[in-house]
């Protein structure tokens, strides 16, 4: 299995699936369609194939030409029907893991996508989970569910976890020039998912397991939430002391080793850094560890916005001009 898939990927005549084509999957798509393979994006949302075959994006960092010319090559296919999974060598799946209202993983869309799957896997395939989730969601979450399908992973198909690092909008940095990492349940599976992103990244990055690479991604968007709130509740100390912060942080910032400027802000944006700590916190309770610092970041960056809105508030009363209204 693994020398066959090797050989398709080097000659190009693996397929590629990807489930999910949004700023994560369509980027994605979009690249291995640029290096001369067949792909097959997948979705729930019956307007995206029809957008994406007219030639049009609906993501704002991702121009129209760029998808008319994919389209125009002939390789790339966007549907709904999950049964085309059959045609495909490898499948990248690129779906959304929010927070439910308890502040714990929803996986309904890693679960669905995976059901969605198995009634269509057959041998020789390999599946790489991209979303960003807690350690241990594909060996023992996504894995599981293939097994019903009566094949046996590593033995008749690969499983593999690549955490996506997309930066939407960053004009230096795009899917094709940020580093992959890659972890799978077995050498071999890391071997073919290992080769096949080299086709279209600029370097990867192998790791022992899929709990690593899960792993990895958790700490880098950790590392940026506590930085974000050590600063954000420096703003506060720093304001009423009369301190300027962002002077402060400029001049912080010349040393030339030991320190990362971050900076201040009503809160966290995005998808991942408001959302990923809190996959680890809840995970590491199954294992009797309370992650205080984690946590405690969070409730920083959550207080946030009621302090810049306070703060408004109180610009408006100096000029006589009342939020209300």
């Amino acid at each position: 299995m693994k020398t066959e898939l090797l050989k398709k990927i080097d000659d190009k005549s693996f397929t590629v699936g990807v489930i999910g084509l949004g700023y994560v999957g369509l980027p994605l798509l979009l690249c291995y369609v640029e290096r001369g393979f067949r792909v097959i994006g997948f979705d729930i949302d019956k307007t995206k194939p029809e957008v994406l075959l007219g030639g049009k994006s609906y993501i704002k960092h991702i121009p129209n030409e760029r998808v008319r010319t994919a389209v125009q090559t002939g390789r790339m296919s966007v549907t709904t029907d999950f049964s085309l999974i059959k045609e495909c060598d490898g499948v990248l799946i690129a779906v959304p893991t929010p927070l439910n209202i308890n502040r714990e993983p929803d996986m309904t869309f890693i679960v669905s996508s995976c059901e969605a799957i198995v009634p269509h896997m057959r041998k020789g395939q390999v599946f790489v989970l991209e979303s960003s989730t807690y350690p241990g969601t594909t060996d023992e979450v996504m894995v599981p569910i293939f097994e019903r399908s009566g094949l046996k992973v590593d033995k008749d198909f690969y499983a593999a976890f690549s955490p996506e690092r997309e930066d939407p909008n960053n004009p230096d940095f795009h899917t094709a020039n940020i580093p992959k990492i890659v972890g799978a349940t077995s050498p071999d599976g890391l071997a073919v998912a290992d080769r096949l992103y080299a086709q279209v990244v600029v370097k990867t990055v192998p790791v022992s397991s899929t709990r690593v690479a899960e792993s990895a991604k958790l700490l880098e968007n950790i590392f940026r939430s506590v930085n974000i709130a050590l600063v954000n509740e420096l703003k506060v100390t720093f304001m009423r002391m009369g301190i300027d912060v962002w002077e402060v942080i400029e001049a912080a910032k010349t040393k030339p080793f030991g320190f990362m400027p971050f900076y201040p802000g009503p809160g966290l944006g995005g998808h991942c850094i408001p959302i990923d700590p809190f996959y680890l916190t809840w995970k590491a309770r199954e294992f009797g560890v309370s992650t205080k610092f984690i946590e405690l970041a969070g409730e920083i960056n959550t207080a946030m916005p009621d302090f810049v809105v306070t703060r408004c508030m109180e610009a408006l009363n100096a000029v006589g001009k009342p939020l209300k209204g």
